[in-house]
């Protein structure tokens, strides 16, 4: 019953915390809008009827039934056709009102007003500031959530302790996990070390990662080597000496090195049986942008293999294929993770508050990187439009000719559905894979 209760609370927790993101997001929109004087009918967050909402100025602020979503209705976004009287009220939102509207109500501004309040007639760097106003936001989050990881909760790291101690020496060449009879002992073992203990220093030198003191190890084949351990709250001097042992070389990934003949290479070096435990450990403030990076790289690549994926995805939805662990989600996929997070009994509550805020700065990023494509109705072909009109104006003028005005954004209503169609489409196919095959981290 309280796995239930907490994979609930780890879905809950993710779903409110998108709903946050999407409508900073639209803010992020909003704020410069309103400071540029755009007229703004309604800023909504979800899609359906409304549920509840509150006038405020021209504004209409409110809470929908469907909470996939949010958008800005602003006049204008497109350039009104010669058949329109008026400009047309478009959204920031998944699913763009790209024909037009019914009108403003009674009580609103009269249709010279909003003209003269529309989008449109923004200078070109004023829309862009308001349709990059999102995705930027969507970023902040997530370099915000990624601090509050690093920085908060760290990341799960070799530590200088002691987690394993190996009670023989078992040649590289061989597989068994038990020792025999004949096996020498350890030196870790032998010298006294217990797991628990928290290296200070190796050989006289203080040691703050483990990889300087496998190092040092290494290179002391034979030779005693002073080591001093936190024990129980005090400093403990023991002395180990490592046996010179053959072990498989490696890179720095981690790979085994294979000679010219596909054999794995095997290299002589100290050995001393002890394995490092795994911690959280707190990472500087320069980690946090690298890590961010890194996140949009990976979103950056599923969106350019994004046709392929889908074929996998279709395949796993409808054959006996496994699912991609890497692979796209949609937030059915996304909310079943955050359950299973919440849910499971190896990880401490720290680790699974860390990963659903993890899970969150991931999709932040997503939002951020997805929203930049270049087109419409997303937010970078609104930017991407207003850059063909900006450079086709001044081509005009450096030609002589007369200026073209603003682009008529009706030639593309045709592409924006399509592309709304294969959105709507991936999204479903996504929804479904999730449900009937869904992507698990814990089997």
């Amino acid at each position: 019953m309280d796995s239930v209760i907490l994979f609930i609370a780890g879905i809950s927790v993710v779903a409110v915390g998108l709903m946050v993101s999407i409508a900073l997001h639209e803010w992020g929109h909003f704020f410069p809008a309103k400071k540029f004087g755009v007229y703004i009918s309604q800023f909504m967050i979800g899609f359906g009827p409304t549920l509840v909402s509150r006038r405020r100025g021209d504004t209409e602020f409110g809470i929908k039934a469907i909470p996939l979503g949010g958008y800005v209705a602003m006049a204008g976004m497109y350039s009104p056709t010669p058949a329109h009287n008026r400009p047309e009220t478009s959204t920031t939102g998944f699913f763009d009102q790209v024909v037009g509207d019914p009108g403003p109500g009674a009580d609103a501004p009269t249709d010279i007003d909003i003209d003269q309040r529309s989008f449109y007639r923004l200078p070109l760097y004023q829309r862009i500031v308001i349709m990059l106003g999102g995705p930027v936001m969507n970023l902040l989050i997530a370099i915000v959530l990624y601090a509050v990881v690093l920085m908060g909760f760290g990341v799960p790291s070799l530590s200088v302790t002691v987690g394993s101690v190996s009670e023989c020496v078992v040649p590289a060449t061989e597989t068994r996990a038990e020792c025999a009879a004949d096996d020498p002992v350890a030196p870790g073992a032998q010298a006294g070390i217990l797991p628990g203990d928290r290296i200070l220093s190796v050989a006289g030198e203080d040691v703050d990662e483990w990889f300087r003191v496998t190092e040092i190890i290494r290179t002391s084949p034979s030779r005693p080597v002073d080591v001093v351990v936190e024990r129980d709250g005090a400093a403990v001097p023991l002395s180990v000496t490592p046996l010179l042992s053959e072990r498989y070389a490696s890179d720095e990934a981690g790979d085994i090195l294979l000679d010219e003949g596909g054999n794995p290479v095997v290299e002589y070096v100290g050995f001393v049986g002890i394995g490092s435990a795994v911690e959280n450990q707190r990472q500087s403030v320069t980690a946090v942008l690298p890590a961010v990076w890194d996140n949009v790289v990976g979103v950056v690549r599923i969106i350019v293999t994004l046709p392929q994926r889908l074929v996998d995805v279709a395949q796993a939805a409808f054959g006996p294929e496994e699912r991609d662990p890497n692979g796209p989600l949609s937030v059915v996929g996304v909310g079943r993770i955050a359950g299973e997070i919440a849910s499971v009994d190896s990880l401490s509550v720290a680790d699974r508050v860390a990963s659903l805020v993890g899970i969150l700065a991931s999709l932040n990023v997503a939002l951020f990187v997805f929203n930049l494509i270049p087109l419409l109705p997303l937010d970078g072909g609104h930017v991407a439009m207003g850059l063909y009109e900006g450079a086709k104006r001044r081509l005009y003028r450096a030609l002589g000719k007369t200026d073209p005005g603003p682009v008529n954004a009706s030639k593309l209503i045709p592409a924006t559905f399509v592309v709304v169609a294969i959105l709507g489409s991936m999204s479903l196919l996504l929804m479904y894979a999730d449900i009937v095959n869904p992507i698990k981290l814990f089997s």
